[in-house]
This record gives C-alpha cells, structure tokens and sequence, in this order.
C-alpha cells in the first residue's frame, strides 16, 4: 500500500527536499507540494492524502487553521496531519496538537525520522520527537491550569503508559520497557483514550504534563 503524502511549507527548498526524501521511499508518494494554507486545505480536500505535512507559519492560512480545518475537534473524516516545525515555535506547535494534529517534529529531525513520522501517522499512530515533547510540553504546561477531574481515574499501569508516551515513546518502546505485548500497549490505550477524553497520542501528552504526571 502506497502512503500518499501532502506537503505544505512556504519555503521551496524545504518543500522539494522533503518530496525528494518521501519519494525515494518505495511505500510513498507525495501527491502535492503547496505553498501556502489555502492551496493546503484545497488541494487535501481534494486529493484525501493519508498524511499531511505542515508548516506552521504559512501565507494566507497558517498550520494552526489549516489543522483545525483538516483534522480538529467536528470535522468529518478528518486527515492525518504532522506539524514539521523549528523549536523555535513551541507555543504555536502546542496549539496545533490541541487543533488536531497527531505528531511533530524538527525541521532538522533528519531524513529517517521524518520518514518515521509518515509511516507512523499512516498507520494511525504517531511520532513526535522525544527532546521536543519534553521541552515543549514542560514549558507549555507553566503555571499548570486547573483540569476537569477524570470521571474514570487511570489504572498504575495506565499512567505508566501516559507517563512514557508523554516522553515520545513509540508503542513498541512502551511495550518493551513495560515487559508486555504490543496489543497489551494497545488495549491500554484504547482506554486512556476514553476515559481522558482525547483522540490521539500528542493530546495524551499534552494532558500528562499539565497534569503534572509528568515533570
């Protein structure tokens, strides 16, 4: 199965660096390549990729609206989308995780990690860099806000897998450093998923920082 990929960053250089790297992957194709949010959200509209890689400062829309618009909280059938960003935007990363999107990372990340990250929001998971989550979130997280109690509290274990999903670790990382199996991973999740609320991994993290679960 071929994982059709959009890209929308307002720098050209970056734009054809990432398709050059996404295309040389026998499972990707990258069927756009846009310049600015409007011609983003167009063109996703239209062509339905598996994952969407955005900028977040962009002409006409940014990567927060164009988010809300493609994958936040009432949009049907909404895209998978990765923010591809430089540390230098924590505060406008944190809004797009709270907008929809599934995972971030660095400019800088690399080939292989952002190649990761596509596989990953393919597949329905996601990839967010491990520095940036715990700099980010920590940050962020200051002065903790007030959170709506938790109806269902979590389970030991269920905290155990917010706390290292929380440090960017992959299902795989979880089940190995908390000696189960990958479905045990899963299942846990399914419901942390329901009992906080969230629908995905990012916004996971985001409520274990706030919550001071982590620190």
């Amino acid at each position: 199965m071929t994982i059709r990929v959009l890209i929308a960053d307002d720098q050209q250089l970056v734009r054809t660096g990432f398709q050059m790297i996404l295309d040389a992957q026998p499972d990707m194709e990258v069927v756009a390549a846009v310049a600015d949010g409007a011609e983003a959200v167009a063109e996703a509209r239209r062509l339905r990729p598996d994952v969407c890689l955005l900028d977040i400062r962009m002409p006409k829309l940014d990567g927060l609206e164009v988010t809300r618009l493609l994958a936040g909280p009432g949009v049907e059938n909404p895209l998978r989308v990765v923010i591809v960003t430089t540390f230098d935007l924590d505060e406008y990363v944190y809004g797009a995780l709270r907008s929809g999107a599934t995972g971030f990372l660095l400019k800088d990340s690399g080939p292989t990690l952002l190649i990761e990250a596509v596989r990953a929001a393919a597949a329905g998971d996601a990839l967010v860099s491990p520095s940036v989550t715990v700099r980010l979130l920590q940050h962020v997280a200051q002065p903790r806000r007030a959170l709506a109690p938790v109806n269902d509290p979590l389970t030991g274990r269920e905290l155990d897998v917010v706390r290292l999903i929380a440090r960017g670790r992959t299902n795989q990382e979880v089940a190995a450093e908390l000696f189960v199996s990958l479905s045990t991973v899963k299942t846990h999740l399914g419901s942390i998923f329901a009992k906080l609320g969230v629908r995905n991994r990012v916004e996971i993290a985001a409520w274990a920082w706030e919550s001071g679960v982590v620190s």
